[in-house]
């Protein structure tokens, strides 16, 4: 455990952030009677307007107003926009229709996408096994689609979009909250459409609902930013290279809950891939770490990245 203070609040503010995202699905298994658009619209709502609370209170409206004067900064956050409503609305629908484990996958996959999009992008240069984890986590899914037939579409369709999504908010020179903010009032009108326009549900009525399934269909905002705020605190705090190791705690409980609490098969296919993917993680934090020690012993600053 850190001793410096800061270090130690950093520490707990990413556990809470990387818990609150990995039980994520217990939530939204709870809302599993309505459809995933019919939660991503909610999600969209209340974040807009828990967020704006929170921008509030932070007094962070003259950042958000800056960015407003900027068209090409707009047109860039509609794309962003885009691949968060993607992803959002993707994670409901997999969760709630038997695909947490490739949920899970795809938030492996995740962080290797990002060294690889990095060495594409951004001209980083990948390390010996930073390469071999990669190529690992490749063939993995090679051997997936060549002896099973089957292709991890929801997997990879979540890590690329989160992928791509990061990479081009680490390019755009906005901060996380007030970004998040103007991502969220982007996708706000498309919900709003959806909600006015939609053929009635069981749930689109709030006077016909219970309490309790409007108290969660409200917290969809809750779930969506908290975690985020905890994780934008522990980055302040911590090195990357520290926050990169608990990133995994999000997919090992998804994992978790899917295969021992809702039954999810954990097939052949899914072993194999999970397999090389847990093997090229394993060699790429053992990298990780190994650098992160050598920068120590040579005084090097560590390289951050924004959040």
């Amino acid at each position: 455990m850190p001793t410096n203070p800061e270090q130690r609040k950093g520490v707990i503010l990413a556990c809470m952030a990387f818990f609150m995202w990995g039980l994520a699905p217990i939530y939204f298994k709870l809302l599993q009677h309505i459809s995933a658009f019919e939660i991503l619209m909610h999600r969209v709502v209340w974040s807009v307007l828990f967020i704006v609370i929170i921008v509030a209170v932070l007094k962070q409206w003259h950042k958000v107003q800056h960015v407003f004067k900027q068209p090409k900064l707009i047109a860039m956050l509609v794309i962003t926009a885009t691949l968060l409503g993607f992803n959002w609305g993707l994670f409901i629908w997999a969760v709630n229709n038997d695909h947490m484990l490739d949920a899970s996958l795809g938030y492996y996959i995740n962080p290797l996408l990002n060294v690889l999009l990095g060495m594409l992008f951004l001209g980083e240069k990948l390390r010996k096994w930073q390469a071999l984890a990669v190529a690992l986590a490749l063939c993995g899914v090679v051997i997936q689609v060549i002896s099973f037939g089957s292709f991890p579409v929801v997997a990879l369709s979540l890590a690329s979009s989160f992928a791509i999504y990061g990479l081009l908010r680490k390019k755009l020179p906005i901060e996380s909250l007030p970004g998040l903010l103007l991502e969220a009032l982007i996708l706000l009108p498309v919900a709003l459409v959806y909600w006015w326009l939609m053929v009635p549900t069981a749930s689109s009525d709030f006077s016909a609902n219970d309490w309790y399934t409007n108290v969660l269909l409200i917290s969809a905002g809750v779930i969506t930013t908290l975690p985020l705020l905890c994780f934008i605190g522990a980055a302040k705090r911590l090195q990357y290279t520290t926050l990169g190791f608990f990133q995994y705690i999000g997919p090992s409980l998804m994992f978790i809950l899917a295969v021992v609490f809702y039954g999810e098969v954990f097939s052949g296919e899914r072993i194999v891939t999970f397999a090389c993917i847990w093997s090229a993680l394993a060699i790429f934090s053992c990298d990780s770490y190994r650098q992160s020690q050598k920068r120590k012993r040579e005084n090097i600053p560590p390289v951050t990245k924004p959040v």
